[in-house]
């Protein structure tokens, strides 16, 4: 397969993605993306007449379990391990994530 990626296609989809490459860096990412787009189209070139399109490649089978009340652990011990808890209240503080 000729090569299909040039170092401005790969500048290009990295400024997409916000990334600074070097000319290094861009020579290397052409080398491997040219190579990843090869492999696909070797797999793409496979001849798949007569298989069967497949959604999962184990045998389908229920991995759920019965849905069945079990008793929770009492408040004291889900909180004893807990940053600031407050077990009166049933609750603990989290470090805020969100601005």
């Amino acid at each position: 397969m000729a090569k299909v990626l040039t170092p401005a296609d790969v500048a290009r989809v990295a400024a997409l993605a916000h990334l600074e490459l070097t000319e290094e860096e861009t020579a290397v990412f052409t080398r491997q993306l040219d190579a990843i787009l090869a492999y696909a189209d070797d797999v793409r070139q496979i001849d798949t007449t007569g298989v069967p399109p497949t959604s999962h490649v184990l045998p389908r089978q229920s991995r759920e379990r019965a849905d069945e009340v079990q008793p929770s652990l009492p408040p004291g011990e889900a909180l004893a391990n807990a940053p600031d808890p407050a077990p009166s209240a049933g609750l603990f503080k989290v470090p805020r994530v969100l601005g």
